[in-house]
């Protein structure tokens, strides 16, 4: 189930003023497909900077570590289990003060493709259980890298190729789903050309303000969601991101109805270094829950943080990962 970008941020009532700040883990830019990482994390802590800082150096304290900078890896080592637990616990500086949102970069990349050819991301979830579900190899990566390609605006070779790739894709997964619901979606896919040919016309021109196979900004349109839904205004701290130009955060500011985005250094804003650890952390524990090998403690320790609607296709790990949506503390 993906966010619905056009709804997720209610109006602003005239709150107090939320200053939340911000990291991610596992980004890859476009390459969603053959990247380092099969998922994206987005995490948001909103914590006074005193108390941020002190439990950055608590961290320090009980890690011991000559390390100038910590990063989520000195946390996920297993001689520094009992820190990582107190970190994620309900004692731990970050519960009920965190969010989370999870992106499992397959299925983000079927839920844009099928939004995009069909104008409805509503089959993707189908499409992606009725297809990976039964058919675990080449016929399946080659469709998930053939719509990585299509949609990303760098694009080697002939304008075409992408194009002509894709559809020779969707044309071998359809011999292996020639019936069912999956069958039914590939079988639309196949008659989507025009869009397709559209859409790289239409980006080779012109490429659009946000990217649509990066998952950050929507990812921060949904965190301003999850931080405003009681009405409070709220403004972002995040670590500096190259994605983020003027002419992103403006737009994210009018989508997202942010009172403010600030980019900082992550080493010199505590806040941003606990969403840091805690962004690495997440994307770790969700990418070992996915590929079958979760730690059930790690696994339950992290599920209050997640936002219920993150992106995520597979259905067992899911399960295991998503929560209810955790109310900002203020």
């Amino acid at each position: 189930m993906t966010w619905n970008r056009g709804s997720a941020v209610p109006a602003q009532t005239g709150g107090r003023l939320l200053e939340v700040a911000c990291d991610e883990s596992g980004s890859d830019g476009e390459n969603l497909t053959s990247g380092n990482t099969d998922v994206f994390a987005h995490a948001s802590v909103h914590l006074p900077l005193a108390s941020a800082a002190e439990s950055v150096q608590e961290i320090r304290d009980r890690i011991r570590s000559p390390a100038e900078e910590y990063k989520a890896t000195h946390l996920l080592r297993e001689k520094h289990r009992s820190v990582l637990e107190w970190l994620l616990g309900a004692s731990g500086p970050l519960y009920g003060h965190s969010h989370v949102l999870l992106v499992e970069k397959s299925f983000f990349v079927v839920d844009r493709v099928v939004e995009l050819l069909l104008g409805d991301p509503g089959p993707a979830l189908v499409l992606f259980r009725g297809s990976r579900g039964r058919v675990r190899d080449e016929p399946w990566q080659r469709f998930l890298e053939a719509s990585n390609d299509l949609m990303r605006v760098r694009s080697n070779g002939e304008p075409s190729a992408p194009v002509d790739s894709f559809f020779r894709a969707v044309d071998a997964l359809r011999r292996a789903h020639p019936d069912g619901d999956a069958g039914e979606i590939l079988a639309l896919l196949s008659r989507s050309h025009d869009r397709a040919r559209a859409y790289r016309t239409r980006i080779v021109g012109s490429p659009a303000v946000v990217p649509v196979l990066n998952p950050l900004v929507p990812a921060i349109v949904r965190t301003a969601a999850h931080w405003g839904a009681d009405g409070h205004l709220v403004s972002l701290v995040h670590d500096e991101q190259n994605l983020l130009t003027a002419q992103r955060i403006a737009w994210l500011k009018e989508t997202a109805r942010l009172f403010g985005v600030r980019l900082v250094d992550s080493r010199l804003d505590a806040r941003v270094q606990l969403a840091d650890f805690l962004a690495g952390i997440a994307r770790k524990i969700a990418s070992d829950e996915l590929n079958g090998r979760g730690d059930p403690t790690l696994t339950g320790l992290l599920r209050p943080y997640v936002d219920k609607d993150s992106v995520w296709g597979d259905e067992r790990s899911g399960a295991l990962l998503r929560g209810p949506s955790t109310t900002p503390t203020a």
